[in-house]
């Protein structure tokens, strides 16, 4: 594996998943993640052939979002509520226009089929053109001196922009919508992969877009999943979904990929 050719992924290393005050959906230690991962790529530099990242991007009217969803007596959905297929069929919760029921229940229905996750209605975050959808200060910095010492431009993918569904990988949505060519794998992303060396992955959450973005990426690199290097100190889980973020390591070394601090993997550029 040729580690002159290293590919730094960054997933969602925005604002409003930092632990930090404003914030709207922070994760524990997300702040000292990116911190950290600032001060890597500054450390690595050229060693880092290419970097991609990704941005979740919202309108506040979303599928995801509290003002998509009443409860049964008309009263407003909290943030962190499940809702199930079922929820919706036994009338706990409806949809809101212009959301339809029709829309919704299918969703919902495909959402449990694929077996990955049950539709969560999360605080209004990543809005577009807001603080909270930025990336993170320190992080940019970093990617800036990089590009500066590089002369290697970021390849920047935007994400969740189409509102009735949810898009935690930057692969693809979690339901694709034919229709929608944004919820589709994304060819431009996957191409970026080919030929490199070890695909360096830190991000927020590593209980979801981190996650979802790995098994998606996992899945289309088949046998070449072993170049991935998930850089454990720099990601952490969204609280009370610690199991998920340990089951992507497990997962992830089954196939092969190495789970390694920053420091180690700092190493691991340093063999060539």
């Amino acid at each position: 594996m040729k580690t002159s050719q290293a590919h730094l992924f960054i997933i969602d290393p925005q604002n409003d998943f930092c632990d930090l005050p404003g914030a709207a959906l922070p994760v524990a230690g997300a702040q000292a993640d990116l911190e950290r991962l600032a001060r890597f790529i500054r450390t690595a530099g050229p060693a880092l052939a290419r970097i991609s990242l990704t941005l979740d991007t919202h309108q506040p009217l979303d599928i995801a979002h509290p003002g998509c969803w009443q409860q049964a007596d008309g009263s407003p959905v909290a943030p962190f509520t499940q809702i199930h297929a079922a929820d919706l069929a036994e009338g706990r919760y409806r949809p809101v226009a212009p959301l339809s029921p029709e829309h919704a229940r299918a969703y919902l229905e495909a959402l449990e089929a694929g077996g990955r996750y049950t539709h969560m209605i999360w605080p209004v975050h990543c809005v577009a053109g807001s603080w909270g959808q930025q990336i993170h200060a320190p992080l940019a910095a970093a990617l800036a001196d990089w590009q500066q010492q590089t002369g290697h431009t970021p390849f920047e993918v935007i994400k969740g922009t189409h509102p009735w569904t949810e898009h935690y990988s930057a692969i693809q949505a979690e339901v694709p919508d034919p229709a929608a060519p944004e919820t589709l794998p994304n060819t431009a992303l996957l191409a970026r992969f080919a030929g490199s060396g070890p695909i360096l992955v830190a991000g927020e959450a590593s209980s979801h877009c981190v996650k979802a973005s790995i098994e998606h990426l996992a899945a289309h690199l088949g046998a070449e999943a072993r170049r991935l290097v998930l850089l454990t100190d720099c990601m952490s889980p969204v609280a009370g979904f610690e199991a998920a973020a340990a089951d992507l390591i497990h997962h992830m070394q089954s196939l092969g990929a190495q789970a390694l601090s920053a420091q180690a993997a700092l190493a691991l550029l340093a063999e060539d």
